[in-house]
């Protein structure tokens, strides 16, 4: 099971500590002080250079490794005491009072965070008496994360209401958690009980959640690796051909593809594959007068279907 992600936070800030006091430290005897796989470890390597002590990009950890053995190459400059200029201090101060906020965060978590917070605002001075005049709303997507979290902390099963562009419809179905992750949107990567099957889930999509009293028992599945993107398509997925304008050329950017061919007007001719052909339904429609899909021919009739509808909607509006 992946770790959730305030488990994860908890590792890495760890992580930190240890790899400073050891300098060269080996792959393995890390992961293995952690608990960990090899490849979590360097998935925390990844996103460890990315942290520091400015908002400003400037004093980020400079971690790396060969596979082997681990280098931390400015533990010094980090090391330094940290000071805030005052836009930075603001903006922690209002994170942290609003994730503090969240349903479903562990009360140790809960009272930890406002016990730093409390400690920012003394060293803060002004800075905090103008965050306090600032505030975060999370929408529901917030929730939603709090409780898929806390689900795979606790190892329960989910029950979900969620809506499905592909199919224009809500469907009520429950999930046992595997992990939460971020590729320009959250999503939950699940075991669908409905369709037996492993389901990816965006949560701000997620209409409903609840969690059941049922232990969760997804199968022993191997994890995705996501650095190629969420979307991957397969050699058996059908093919697509959407043919696009000057206008609609971003689309190759976009969208993973077999091949785009230049056209006579500077568009392209784009030959994709997608294991739900109907959720292109929409990019037709965003096209507009820029593109069409070509084939498959049921896709383009569905397409221009829809198109018609939308464009009915409109009749009679000024």
């Amino acid at each position: 099971m992946a770790a959730n992600a305030i488990d994860q936070t908890r590792r890495m800030l760890s992580l930190v500590t240890y790899l400073r006091e050891r300098p060269g430290a080996h792959v393995a005897d890390v992961a293995r002080a952690f608990g960990i796989t090899e490849d979590e470890l360097i998935s925390d390597l990844d996103v460890l250079p990315m942290c520091g002590t400015s908002f400003r990009g400037g004093d980020l950890l400079d971690i790396d490794t060969d596979g082997d053995r681990i280098w931390w190459h400015n533990p010094d400059d980090v090391a330094e005491p940290l000071r805030l200029a005052a836009d930075e201090a603001t903006a922690l101060l209002v994170a942290a009072r609003a994730v503090s906020t969240l349903p479903g965060l562990r009360e140790s978590d809960r009272e930890a965070l406002l016990r730093a917070t409390a400690k920012l605002e003394a060293a803060a001075g002004e800075a905090a008496g103008a965050s306090s005049r600032l505030s975060v709303t999370f929408e529901s997507e917030g929730g939603v994360f709090a409780e898929v979290d806390r689900a795979i902390s606790e190892r329960r099963r989910l029950w979900v209401r969620y809506y499905s562009p592909a199919r224009d419809e809500l469907t009520e179905r429950e999930v046992d958690p595997i992990r939460l992750f971020a590729v320009g949107h959250t999503y939950m990567e699940a075991w669908c009980r409905l369709s037996e099957a492993r389901r990816t889930f965006r949560l701000d999509r997620v209409a409903e959640i609840r969690i059941l009293d049922e232990h969760a028992a997804p199968p022993e599945i191997e994890l995705r690796d996501l650095s190629e993107g969420l979307v991957q398509p397969s050699a058996e997925d059908p093919e697509v051909v959407v043919e696009v304008g000057p206008g609609g050329r971003w689309v190759a950017e976009y969208y993973p593809h077999d091949r785009a061919e230049e056209l006579a007007d500077g568009g392209l001719r784009i030959t994709l594959r997608t294991p739900v052909p109907a959720s292109l339904r929409r990019l037709a429609l965003r096209l507009g007068s820029d593109g069409r899909i070509v084939s498959p021919a049921e896709l383009a009739e569905s397409a221009r279907e829809a198109a018609t509808a939308a464009l009915a909607a409109y009749d009679g509006v000024e």
